[in-house]
């Protein structure tokens, strides 16, 4: 086993790696740049070392730096947590040239998954469905245009490289297709230094759904069950739960073996997750993407299974087999994960970054916090306004629900505007509590938000009471300052 290990990444996934490793007598090194000097993954960490300054492009995502700073310190092993260069290859490689494991993937699996295209390519030769598209990048706005009268609207253009919903556009008619196909093609472009776009037809009213897998160097491949992940804001997730509310043991088996036939068609090593769009209509499945890393919201999955996916990541990594079989895994009760962001939800999710100033995180049965924060934590604005993976457990879906609205009460964040009371909101939300889910649930849910009634009173005497204030502060600061302590100059003068 490894005798220490450099986590290649800050925040929340940094703090949730390192208490694996303390768990697993495991040394652990941490790497930060110049805003995150006082971050907790810092503190928490064996060693740390300054990588750079607060720009990820400076900092996080140099990844000849962070191998410096590993050989430096001599770890056995590298662990890249989620986003920044968990999914680069050029970094795995290089990693492994350096002598030093790196806990994921191998390259050749990363990159055939990378590229949406590519990775489409390789579902269909599996055998897996895949939505009806393209399976080439467009070439060009008529390309676009016979495509997508071929599959007709709606249509979906997706950037072929990276994720998160960047270089993706809903097109509803041919009216939209260019300045879409254009807009996608450059945020492609700016986000992943690749503008290839490529065309699917849009799945009405979809769930997201994936499937988390697992497989090691032994020729192991295994599925832990689903993830409902179709509550997102811009295409990014908010909410997950463990199992889907549709919770169908035979759609679980059909998505859970496709999942392994992709895994498995790629010599997949380690941690990785298969999604889905699924129709609400029929339960009918389509491969999206596979994501060649460990998932923001894997606490989910090891709060129903049982498992500890981090530790399994390292024991694999170490070229262990897999501590479990596919007859080891069972669904036991739900969780449900909201993600903390430091994010408006009154002003369409905007960032808001700044200190916080007060920290009250709830406690109690069932409840778990994969925190990267303390009080008086600054929420940096070169870096995802994440603040914490939150999630409960419970018997069934009612009582996570239950326990999630006691744990949002008692979670307090003060400084900052939060998603906490986005959150509540959502837990006594008929549509949610009922399990109706789809990718668009946050637009219905703010159309079906009752609005507060307008006062007319009230809005009268408040622009009053703001007038008077205004005349009142406006009358002292007019008033000439006067003190019987002498001025500088007379003083200076006296002195002489």
């Amino acid at each position: 086993m490894f005798k220490k290990i450099l986590i290649a990444n800050r925040g929340e996934i940094a703090c949730r790696v390192i208490r694996a490793c303390r768990e697993m007598n495991i040394s652990t090194v941490a790497v930060y740049s110049d805003a995150d000097s006082d971050a907790l993954h810092v503190r928490m960490s064996d060693e740390a070392y300054h990588i750079g300054p607060s720009p990820s492009s400076e900092s996080y995502l140099r990844w000849e730096k962070i191998i410096e700073v590993a050989k430096k310190a001599g770890v056995d092993a590298i662990h890249p947590g989620y986003g920044f260069l968990s999914e680069n290859s050029e970094f795995v490689r290089n990693v492994s040239n350096a002598g030093i494991t790196f806990i994921g993937p191998p390259p050749e699996a990363m990159e055939a998954m990378g590229g949406k295209i590519s990775a489409r390519k390789i579902a269909i030769e599996a055998g897996v469905p895949v939505v009806p598209g393209t399976t080439e990048p467009l070439r060009s706005f008529e390309d676009a245009a016979q495509t997508a009268e071929r599959f007709g609207y709606p249509v979906m253009l997706k950037a072929s490289a990276g994720g998160g919903g960047k270089g993706m556009r809903l097109v509803e008619s041919e009216a939209e297709l260019k300045s879409a196909l254009e807009n996608a093609q450059a945020e492609a472009l700016a986000s992943f230094g690749d503008d290839a776009v490529y065309v699917e037809k849009a799945i009405v009213r979809p769930r997201h759904i994936e499937i988390q897998i697992f497989s090691d160097s032994h020729g192991n491949h295994v599925h832990l069950g689903e993830r409902e992940c179709s509550i997102q804001r811009r295409h990014q997730k908010v909410i997950e739960e463990a199992p889907s509310p549709i919770n169908s043991a035979e759609l679980r088996e059909r998505m859970g073996e496709c999942a392994v036939m992709v895994a498995s068609a790629v010599s997949y090593v380690g941690a990785g997750t298969v999604e889905f769009l699924v129709s609400d209509l029929d339960r009918s499945f389509y491969f999206l993407e596979m994501n060649t890393r460990l998932q923001v919201e894997h606490p989910v999955t090891e709060l129903v299974t049982g498992i500890d996916l981090v530790r399994e990541q390292i024991s694999v990594a170490a070229g262990n087999p897999l501590s479990f079989s596919q007859d080891d895994v069972a669904l036991t009760g739900h969780a449900i994960e909201c993600r903390i962001y430091a994010e408006d939800p009154e002003n369409n999710f905007l960032p808001s970054p700044g200190k916080i100033t007060r920290l009250r995180v709830p406690q109690g049965p069932g409840v778990r916090d994969d925190g990267g924060v303390y009080e008086g934590s600054e929420v940096s604005i070169y870096y995802d306004p994440m603040i914490s993976k939150f999630a409960v457990y419970g018997e069934d879906r009612s009582q996570a629900i239950e326990r999630m609205r006691r744990a949002l009460r008692e979670y307090q964040i003060g400084g900052i505007k939060t998603t906490l009371p986005f959150f509540r909101e959502v837990m006594e939300d008929p549509d949610f509590i009922s399990g109706s889910l789809d990718t668009g649930f946050i637009t219905g849910f703010f159309q079906r938000r009752p609005v507060p009634e307008f006062d007319q009173v009230e809005s009268d005497l408040a622009i009053v009471a703001a007038a008077l204030c205004f005349e009142q502060r406006a009358a002292a600061a007019s008033i000439p300052h006067t003190s019987n302590r002498p001025s500088d100059w007379v003083t200076a003068t006296r002195n002489k």
